[in-house]
């Protein structure tokens, strides 16, 4: 097993499984499948993903700090404990307003 896969059957804390890098964005896989993917981040503060799109649904779930969540054009700002979905085919960019962890699940459908 890879050491950026998760083991399966041992509780974990999103938190503790994943640390900060100075000006880095780090992330590990929890879940990855044909079907979709389960992923945790962590984003040194300043850091982000440019705008992009995704052709399937994604929901980003702060764990940890703050981010700054643009769909569309709109900011919306997040802190540990909340959560956004940013629509399939809109696009998206994230930024750390402060360092922050996200649980991303994107789960794909057929088209």
């Amino acid at each position: 097993m890879s050491q950026n896969e998760f083991v399966k059957g041992e509780k974990f804390s999103f938190n503790d499984a994943i640390g900060y890098t100075e000006k880095a964005v780090v992330s590990k896989h929890i879940i990855k499948k044909e079907t979709g993917n389960i992923s945790l981040f962590a984003f040194d503060k300043g850091e982000g993903l440019s705008e992009h799109t995704a052709p399937f649904d994604a929901m980003v779930n702060v764990v940890d700090g703050r981010a700054e969540i643009i769909i569309d054009g709109v900011s919306h700002l997040l802190d540990a404990g909340e959560t956004i979905i940013m629509p399939a085919n809109i696009p998206h960019a994230l930024k750390a307003v402060e360092r922050f962890k996200m649980v991303l699940t994107m789960i794909k459908s057929k088209g």
